[in-house]
This record gives structure tokens, C-alpha cells and sequence, in this order.
């Protein structure tokens, strides 16, 4: 560990400690302008923030590309994101805690001052905006439960008094169209102002399904986004803002291929026992993948100033209903095997098309390999629906913001229902399958709806002991009551025939009928072997409260007008919650009570709070006149419960769990720069260097002592932008590189780790020591003319076209990872207007 820390600390000091925050702002000719955040809820120099703060203004915002998330995410040091599984679906790893699937976000998500709870509204386009802050470490005092390991804040343009727009579009590579707009404009002159925006985004994706023919596309997507906002100015005192927003996405989803560990099966095929690195992708499955989402939110904030104090409220509703579709995972289990669908598919591919290694057509299903998303319909197939919906509030009270005491105090409130279903069908061919969690094909493994109710108060306060000395206080305490109901028709109400418990993979419990439920949680004695089964009627409820105070103490030195140091420790919650209700049955009777398993996995239907202590001392620094910024953070965090997520394959179909980590220990370094190199160059960059460490964990003891998932060893940026005045026929010349490495990754608490799984019988132990991603590297460019509010530029990203792994999801009673492979080089054209 000293040895790389080394490296690295040289790797730094080499490129002139760079990193993509800085503290200043470059405007032209090189004169230096403060960066103003609200990272503290109010409107303050980010020097004067006692926190490690990456700020992106409005112009970096348009000269770096900026239009989703994973683009500003990928010039973060210390962030990284995942973004695989479906358009919700996002992974965002800031210092080393992520945020577990299905679990709550674990990062505070802000846009124009309003707190987004819904983990699915992060993923959308970035259009229209002013200002991107990613602050990072626990915000818990501020921000609530959903601050654990930081805070993205958001600032979209504002209604203007003039009349005013400005427009985009692009066209590039893989048939990739990109257009967005904005008009604003006073409706009352100097009182009320009006403003929408809209985006749309059309990409033919990467990758081709071998099976369909090219017309199938595996990683296509679509989307179109509309917003309004209106803000009344009555007087200088009081102003609402009214904001309200729809959107679409029509895409594909479960673009992954499975990677097998099973050593023992070498002698068969030299695949059985692959690094995920070296995967040659290849995609077939014989049902095209969707993903459908619909979003619309509305919101209103009222501030008003009573010189004293600042009184603001703000109400959001919000509303996201998701789903998808694709090609199952049962093949490799014999779930289908007699069924004629499966046998006729099978025996009509064989000799006419080739699976990729180890897997085989053999003329029978049961004379074939088969992994998952296979040409067949032996694999059936899967559909999944993520809907949430939510309401919540805040109401707070702000002293003003230029005097020595400075005070805030406020509660939170929020209402949520979501509902969470994943469903394992049958394939029998027709053309078009059913998009709904119970019909003749299927019985819902799982399929529950979760009510969450929050209540918070905070305050904070600011204190300027010195005039060069801050100390600041917050506390924050959250209470929040969950529950959880099961939406799975009793046995009675099953329709479907495709299960049965007396299959000889599963053994189990005898009803005598060919149709018994999915889920496990169903049958109160499921693993007495021939006896008859007995059926609970309904799954029973389950609710449960977390609560925790979240404090947080920082201080702050200017020790000169140069250097600004701080220090701070702070405590992050994120709440307990439910699995789907049938998660732990499902897994103990598959995995844990089979004599060639046992796995000794402890898995509930309920999940614990995670909650973790930070500590962090920085400095900030302005130096040779302003034109360079220096800023560094050294940082550790001990994590109770760390929330994790788990992924579960077997003849049940997929099931996703959060389980919890019992001891994590996070050690980092940060450090960065920006230099005003001359008028027309600025270079900037940073380093992030992570050590974490997995001390206890009773759900898999022998994974004690390995690094934390999702969390790179280090991230490393580097970037220069050119700026020539007047270069050709008056244009601006603008031009922009931003190279970034991510160090390697594990995705699982099992890594150099042997497991048994389904196939241990036959193969024996998997091992998992080739399932880290690989260190990768991207380099992006951007370039073009500037003139009169036009602009034409030109963009490559992934200029050197690196083959890199986006995510590793391994499943270790299974056998194998799957895994999703990252974005490809792509180069395209745009232009742009704004009057």
C-alpha cells in the first residue's frame, strides 16, 4: 500500500497536483473570478466552504460536453459512476460508499435548492444549466439520510427580464442525435418571467444482437425531456419559483454477458475459467430488450426576506414509473427444458447457429450448455417494474449571511410509495410477450410495494471566533418508518403451469400439481422432500423504524490570503429498509440448505441502517496572483452496516438483495490544481488515491480482509483547454482534452475467493480471482468556433476506442459474473445558438 501511494503522490507532484475543482474560475484574459456555491444552503465563496467542493460553471459545463451525468461524474476525482442495467439504474461510488441497488441513493441529489429522493431522477439529461457543485463526505447535517457520502447540487438557468434562448444540436457516430433548447422571457415585465427547455436523444448504441440480425440493437436508447418554469418577483423581498417537468425514455436494457469461474471446468473449454477483462462480447438472445420510463415531477419554492431572516419553503411531487423487458437467465438450469417451446427451438438452432464458448447447442435442451440470454427460449424470459412516486417538503428559517453568528433551522418531511416486482417467464414463442407481473406465463417471484414516511429537523450554525477562524455546527436528526407488503397473489390465485417444486433440481416439498408459487415464502415446509406442501395464504407484512442524529463539526483557517485550511468529522446515515419479501426464503432454500451448497448465506427480507463516522482535513490555496489554485484532503471514514447489493441467479429466475457489510475502514488522499498557464491555456486535473478495507462481514466471513466493492484503488484526471480570441474571421477558437484513468475495481465482497455454487456437484468450487475490472483510461476532445452566440464544434469521445469493462455484477453460487461492457468511440458535430 505505501509502495503505490508513493507512485501515485509522485504521479502528482509530476502533473503539478491537478484536479478538476478548483477555487476560482478563469474569465477572460486570464482574470480570475470566485466560485460562488450553496453547498451550505446558502450563497458563499466555495473558498469559505470547510469541505472538498468540484464546482463546474456554466461555461466549463459547455466546453467539457457536459449533457448527463456520467459526464461530469467522469472529470470527479474520487467519483465514479455505473450505469448498466437500465436507465434508472445508476451506481454513483463517491470515496468509496455507493449506493446499493434497490437500497436509497446515497448521495444528496439537489436541483435548484429542491431535494430529489427518487434515485431513477439522476440519470436524465443535463440540459440548461448554470452550475453542477459536487460536494463530497457525509452531508447528513444538511441533507438528510440520503447524504451519506455527498451532495450533487444542481442550478438550471433562471426565467430572464429579456428575451432570451439558446439552442443545440448534434449529430455524430452509431446514427446519434442530440437536440436542446431554452426560451425565456418576461410575462409581467420586472415581476414575473417565464422559461422552458427541452432535450431529445436518439443513439443507435454499440453493439448488434448476432441472433436478430443488425436491425436488433442490444444498447439503443431514446429519450425526450420538456420543462417549465415560471418565477414571480412581486418585490424585492419575496420570490416563487414554480417548476414543472415531463420525460420519456424508450430504450434497450440487460446488455451483459455472463463471464464463468469454474477452474474444474477447464478440461472442457478453456472459457469455463475466464478473466472478465479479456471477454470477447457477443449477444444473441432471442427477445429484443426494452425499457420503458415516464417521469414528471412538479415543484414550488418560496423565499422571502424578513431582513432579520430568510424564511424558504419548497413542496416537490414526483412520479417515475419504470420497466423492462429481456431475454431471461434460466437456461443454464433446466428450468424450461420440457417444455416444446424449448425442445423445437433447440433442436431447430443446432447445426445452424453457434453459441459462443463453453456454451453449446447440442440437439436437446438437456444435451446442450446453455448460460443465460440465449437464442432459445429455453431461458424464458424476465420482466421487472420499478414505479416510485413521493411527495415531500421543507421548511426553513436562514439568518442573513454577512454577519459574525449565522444560523439555520428547519424540518423535512417526506411520503413515499414505491413498487418494486421481478417476474420469471415462460418463452413459448409468440411474437410479442406479455409486459405484466402475473399472466399464463409467469408467477411473480417477487412484487412489493413500500410505504416510507420521514420526518427531520435540523439547524446549523456558523460562528466566526476570529476574524480568520470559522467554527460551524450542524445536527440533523431523521426518523423514518418503513413498510413493506407483498403484491403476490396467494396459490390460489396462480395462473401459471411453468412451476413446480417437485422438479428434480430443486427437490422440495410435493403438492401433486404442476404450478406451484415462485416465491419460496409461500410454503411453510419447503424442504421436507415428498411431503405435501403446505401454503401460507399471504405473505405477511413487515415494517419497521430507523432513525439516527447526524452531526456535524468543521473548522475553518485562513491563515493567509492565500491559504485556507479545514477540518471536519461528520457522521452519514443512510436508512435500513426491506428486500422483496420472499428474498431470504428464496436464498436459504436454494442456496443454503442444498447439501452441494450450503453457502452459509445470511440474507434477510430486512437490510440494517448503514451508518459511518468521516474525518477530513484540507487546505485550499490561491497562489502566483491568483493564476494557480491548489487544494488537497486527506480523509477517513469508518462505515457500520455498510449497505451492499447482491445478485442471485438460479432456477427462480434473478433476484436482487441488499445485504450489510459489518465493518468497513476507508483511507484517502486528494489533491489538484488549476493553472492559468498563460492568457489563452489553462491545464487542470487531479488525483484520488482510495484504500478500503472489508474488517467484518457475517454475511460472507471468508471475504474479511478483502477491498470494498465498487470503490477504484484511484482515479486520476488530467485536462487543458486553448482559448485564441479573434483566430479565424473573428471566431473564437476554442479547443478542450480531458483524459481520465480509473484504477481497478472489484464489484463484490468475493474476489480472490473460492465459493461453492449450483454447479459444485459436477465442477466443484468457483474462484473469483479473475473478476477485477482492469485499470482503464479515456481521453475526450472537443473543439470548434465561437462567434456572436453561434457555435460550431467538433467532439471525440473514447478517442483511442478503449475496450473497458462499465460493470461486473458477479453471482458466486452461480458460477460466474456477469458483465457489461463500456462505451465505445464515438465523434460527432454540433451547433449552437443563444441570443
Amino acid at each position: 500500500m505505501k509502495r503505490r501511494l508513493s507512485q501515485l503522490l509522485s504521479c502528482a507532484i509530476f502533473v503539478g497536483f491537478p484536479l478538476a475543482s478548483t477555487t476560482m474560475t478563469v474569465g477572460a484574459q486570464g482574470v480570475t473570478e470566485e466560485v460562488v456555491v450553496t453547498a451550505r444552503q446558502r450563497e458563499e465563496s466555495i473558498t469559505d466552504v470547510p469541505a472538498s467542493i468540484t464546482a463546474f460553471s456554466a461555461e466549463t459545463i459547455k466546453r467539457a460536453g457536459i449533457e448527463r451525468a456520467e459526464d461530469f461524474i467522469s472529470l470527479t476525482p474520487g467519483v465514479t459512476m455505473v450505469d448498466s442495467a437500465e436507465v434508472g439504474d445508476t451506481q454513483v461510488s463517491i470515496r468509496g460508499i455507493n449506493g446499493a441497488r434497490d437500497g436509497e441513493a446515497n448521495f444528496a441529489f439537489i436541483v435548484d435548492g429542491i431535494l430529489h429522493t427518487n434515485p431513477s431522477a439522476f440519470n436524465r439529461e443535463f440540459a440548461d444549466l448554470k452550475q453542477i457543485e459536487i460536494l463530497k463526505g457525509p452531508q447528513g447535517a444538511l441533507y438528510g439520510r440520503s447524504a451519506s457520502s455527498g451532495a450533487v447540487i444542481v442550478s438550471t438557468n433562471d426565467p430572464t427580464n429579456e428575451f432570451s434562448g439558446d439552442f443545440s444540436a448534434s449529430a455524430g457516430s452509431q446514427d446519434t442525435y442530440v437536440l436542446a433548447g431554452a426560451v425565456s422571457g418576461p410575462i409581467i415585465q420586472d415581476q414575473l418571467f417565464g422559461r422552458i427547455n427541452f432535450d431529445y436523444r436518439d443513439t443507435d448504441g454499440f453493439f448488434k444482437n448476432r441472433f436478430l440480425g443488425n436491425a436488433k440493437i442490444v444498447d439503443d436508447f431514446e429519450n425526450w425531456n420538456v420543462s417549465g418554469r415560471i418565477l414571480w418577483e412581486p418585490t424585492d423581498d419575496l420570490r416563487v419559483d414554480f417548476k414543472a417537468h415531463y420525460g420519456e425514455v424508450d430504450a434497450a436494457s440487460i446488455s451483459f454477458n455472463a463471464a464463468f469461474a469454474i477452474p474444474a471446468g477447464t478440461f472442457l473449454a478453456p472459457t469455463f475459467f475466464e478473466d472478465v477483462n479479456t471477454h470477447q462480447f457477443s449477444f444473441e438472445p432471442n427477445r429484443d430488450p426494452s425499457n420503458d420510463q415516464e417521469s414528471k415531477d412538479f415543484s414550488i419554492k418560496v423565499d422571502y426576506d424578513m431582513d432579520w431572516a430568510t424564511v424558504t419553503g419548497w413542496f416537490l411531487y414526483s412520479d417515475i414509473e419504470q420497466s423492462f423487458l429481456a431475454d431471461g437467465t434460466s437456461g443454464a438450469f433446466g428450468f424450461f427444458f420440457t417444455e416444446p417451446s424449448c425442445i423445437s427451438s433447440t433442436a431447430a438452432l443446432t447445426g445452424n447457429f453457434t453459441l459462443p464458448s463453453p456454451t453449446f447447442l447440442g440437439g436437446t435442451p438437456g444435451g446442450s450448455f446453455f448460460g443465460p440470454y440465449t437464442p432459445t427460449t429455453c431461458d424464458g424470459y424476465q420482466y421487472q417494474v420499478r414505479d416510485q412516486d413521493d411527495i415531500s417538503f421543507e421548511l426553513r428559517l436562514s439568518s442573513p449571511g454577512d454577519q459574525r453568528f449565522r444560523w439555520q433551522v428547519g424540518m423535512y418531511y417526506l411520503d413515499l410509495e414505491r413498487t418494486v416486482g421481478v417476474a420469471q417467464l415462460g418463452d413459448d414463442g409468440r411474437a410479442s410477450l406479455p409486459e405484466s407481473l402475473l399472466n399464463p406465463l409467469t408467477e411473480a417471484l417477487v412484487h412489493d410495494e413500500f410505504n416510507t414516511e420521514v420526518w427531520a429537523g435540523f439547524a446549523n450554525v456558523q460562528y466566526d471566533v476570529l476574524d480568520n477562524l470559522e467554527a460551524s455546527f450542524a445536527l440533523r436528526y431523521d426518523s423514518e418508518s418503513r413498510e413493506a407488503k407483498s403484491l403476490v397473489p396467494g396459490p390460489t390465485q396462480q395462473t401459471s403451469t411453468f412451476v413446480d417444486y417437485t422438479n428434480a433440481f430443486t427437490g422440495g416439498c410435493n403438492d401433486g400439481v404442476q404450478g406451484s408459487p415462485l416465491n419460496p415464502a409461500f410454503i411453510s415446509n419447503l424442504g421436507a422432500a415428498g411431503a405435501a406442501c403446505q401454503f401460507l395464504s399471504a405473505i405477511p407484512d413487515r415494517d419497521e423504524v430507523f432513525d439516527e442524529f447526524q452531526p456535524k463539526v468543521s473548522l475553518r483557517w485562513d491563515a493567509s490570503d492565500d491559504w485556507t485550511f479545514f477540518a471536519s468529522w461528520g457522521r452519514g446515515f443512510k436508512s435500513g429498509g426491506f428486500n422483496n419479501l420472499g428474498s431470504g426464503a428464496t436464498v436459504d432454500f436454494f442456496f443454503n440448505q442444498p447439501a452441494s451448497i450450503q453457502a452459509g448465506l445470511s440474507i434477510s427480507d430486512q437490510f440494517e441502517k448503514e451508518t459511518s463516522d468521516a474525518f477530513e482535513v484540507g487546505f485550499k490555496s490561491t497562489i502566483g496572483g491568483g493564476r494557480v489554485s491548489l487544494e488537497g484532503a486527506v480523509f477517513h471514514t469508518l462505515v457500520d452496516d455498510m449497505q451492499f447489493f447482491n445478485f442471485f441467479v438460479g432456477p427462480f429466475g434473478l433476484l436482487r438483495v441488499v445485504s450489510n457489510i459489518d465493518e468497513v475502514t476507508i483511507t484517502g488522499i486528494e489533491l489538484g490544481t488549476r493553472i492559468d498557464l498563460t492568457d489563452q491555456i489553462d491545464i487542470f486535473g487531479g488525483i484520488s488515491w482510495l484504500d478500503g478495507e472489508i474488517e467484518k462481514n457475517r454475511n460472507r466471513p471468508y471475504t474479511e480482509g478483502n477491498e470494498i466493492p465498487y470503490a477504484p484503488e484511484y482515479t486520476l484526471n488530467l485536462g487543458a483547454e486553448f482559448v485564441e480570441p479573434n483566430a479565424i474571421m473573428g471566431a473564437d477558437l476554442v479547443i478542450r482534452g480531458d483524459y481520465s484513468v480509473v484504477g481497478p475495481t472489484w464489484f463484490s465482497t468475493v474476489q480472490a475467493n473460492q465459493t461453492n455454487g449450483l454447479f459444485s456437484g459436477a465442477f466443484g468450487p468457483n474462484d473469483f480471482t479473475l473478476t477485477e475490472r482492469e485499470s482503464y483510461s479515456i481521453i475526450n476532445l472537443r473543439g470548434g468556433l465561437e462567434k456572436g452566440g453561434w457555435g460550431v464544434h467538433f467532439f471525440v469521445r473514447n478517442l483511442l476506442n478503449e475496450e473497458y469493462l462499465e460493470e461486473v455484477i458477479p453471482a458466486p453460487e452461480f458460477g460466474g459474473s456477469f458483465i457489461h461492457p463500456g462505451n465505445r468511440r464515438s465523434w460527432g458535430g454540433e451547433i449552437s445558438y443563444s441570443f
